[in-house]
């Protein structure tokens, strides 16, 4: 599961874990690019196999996560109005938000994709420069910065899945 808070971020190959500055939402962007480029790797990984991955993007779902955003930026953001009530502005119930997923697992018009990133209940389209309502970040699909993705992940974790005899 991707988001398009991918947008807020590329990975940070030369700071990875934010040791010199972090920002909160810098870093949802580089672990929600990260979800991404995963979803494109272990796609490649089982092109010989028939296994399938793609990078899903749910929407704004209204769930609980916003108790850890302050209430100023939930305003800023247009979450809340002023008296700090719920605007519901673009946000999806959970159903709504796992319609992409079950279309991903169902869908005729990805027979024969690879890798893609997708978004209500289609294929994203690529983001307009300056844009966070949609779409998807080249660097977010790229099938070179994934390899490079899965094999730091497999180094840190100690665990490469696709090594061992299945």
């Amino acid at each position: 599961m991707s988001s398009n808070g991918h947008q807020f971020s590329a990975i940070h190959w030369d700071d990875m874990q934010f040791e010199h500055g972090y920002d909160k939402w810098q870093a949802y962007g580089q672990a929600k690019t990260a979800n991404a480029r995963f979803a494109v790797q272990l796609d490649a990984l089982g092109r010989d196999t028939g296994g399938r991955a793609f990078a899903v993007h749910p929407g704004a779902i209204a769930t609980q996560l916003g108790r850890h955003v302050a209430g100023e930026e939930m305003l800023a953001a247009g979450w809340i109005d002023e008296d700090g009530n719920p605007t519901n502005a673009g946000f999806k119930t959970p159903s709504q938000g796992a319609a992409t997923q079950v279309w991903v697992a169902t869908s005729p018009q990805l027979a024969g994709m690879r890798g893609v990133y997708c978004e209500d209940c289609d294929i994203a389209e690529p983001a307009a420069e300056g844009q966070l309502a949609g779409g998807v970040r080249a660097y977010a699909t790229g099938p070179g910065q994934a390899a490079r993705l899965w094999k730091l992940s497999a180094q840190l974790t100690g665990v490469d899945a696709f090594t061992a005899p299945l």
